[in-house]
């Protein structure tokens, strides 16, 4: 069996499952089990694979078959300019989280000296792509999951800013460090309800812990918001990732706690994803 015959098998049981993209996904997932590039396998499909390699595929187009997300069977993903480690501990970076690294780099110059702080870091993709532009910036990493903080920092030493990075294992309500110039987060917002609604790769293989908002979706941005005004200096921004239909309520509760909304911004299909707020005093 050559490559191409390989791929079709993969081909034809994941199309067989609807699963969407299944022809990138066969050729990521033979790659893998060759260990080659992409690039290689696809100008060289009339070459034989070997029995052990093929049997490899096999279970790795299985484990695709059951849903189970690419980046977590690939140990990979690809967020702004940069690869990151992931695992089933931490959710899988997604484009719309990029609105978030740009509108910090927007903010900032590549002399600008910051401190900034991520809430609910996971693999640390915000914060590590943001320092890897920003080499005068210092981060703090917090997470309530250990797990996913060891993840954080492997994936800081392999792009090499560990040194200007601190990571905790702690939870909002109960850090109390320093003042800060940026506060970033990715938080929990959907609403318990609508879990079950998810698709079948994030329901069933994604950590509900960094998905689940409560009862109304808002639990963990209300904390979020709550904690940054005592957090961040005068005039230092806010910028967080929110659900579906909460730009009204997130608003409200950033006025409430004296944050003027600098910005709402549109994910790629027009939905309002991320919010860009400063602490007035």
């Amino acid at each position: 069996m050559n490559y191409l015959s390989a791929l079709n098998y993969g081909n034809k049981l994941l199309r067989a499952q609807n699963i969407k993209c299944f022809n990138l996904d066969t050729e990521l997932l033979l790659s893998k089990a060759i260990n080659s590039t992409r690039e290689m396998l696809l100008i060289n499909l009339n070459n034989k694979i070997k029995k052990n390699n093929f049997e490899t595929y096999k279970k790795l187009i299985l484990r695709r078959r059951n849903n189970e997300p690419i980046a977590y069977i690939l140990k990979k993903k690809e967020f702004w300019k940069y690869t990151f480690r992931v695992s089933k501990e931490v959710l899988i970076p997604r484009p719309e989280t990029e609105i978030i690294v740009n509108n910090v780099l927007k903010l900032s110059n590549s002399n600008s000296k910051k401190n900034i702080l991520d809430v609910g870091t996971g693999s640390g993709c915000i914060l590590i792509s943001i320092i890897k532009e920003r080499p005068k910036f210092y981060g703090t990493g917090i997470d309530i999951c250990k797990k996913a903080l060891k993840l954080a920092i492997s994936n800081a030493k392999m792009h090499h800013i560990e040194n200007k990075i601190k990571f905790i294992n702690i939870d909002i309500d109960k850090f109390n460090y320093y003042k800060y110039d940026f506060i970033v987060s990715n938080p929990p917002y959907i609403k318990k309800i609508d879990l079950m609604r998810l698709d079948k790769d994030v329901r069933c293989y994604e950590p509900l812990l960094a998905l689940n908002g409560g009862l109304d979706g808002l639990r963990n941005i209300e904390k979020l918001i709550a904690k940054s005004k005592r957090l961040l200096k005068n005039n230092g921004k806010l910028i967080f990732e929110m659900g579906n239909n909460q730009v009204t309520d997130v608003v409200k509760m950033l006025n409430k706690n004296k944050f003027y909304v600098n910005e709402v911004c549109e994910d790629i299909q027009s939905i309002p994803r991320v919010v860009i707020s400063t602490k007035l005093f």
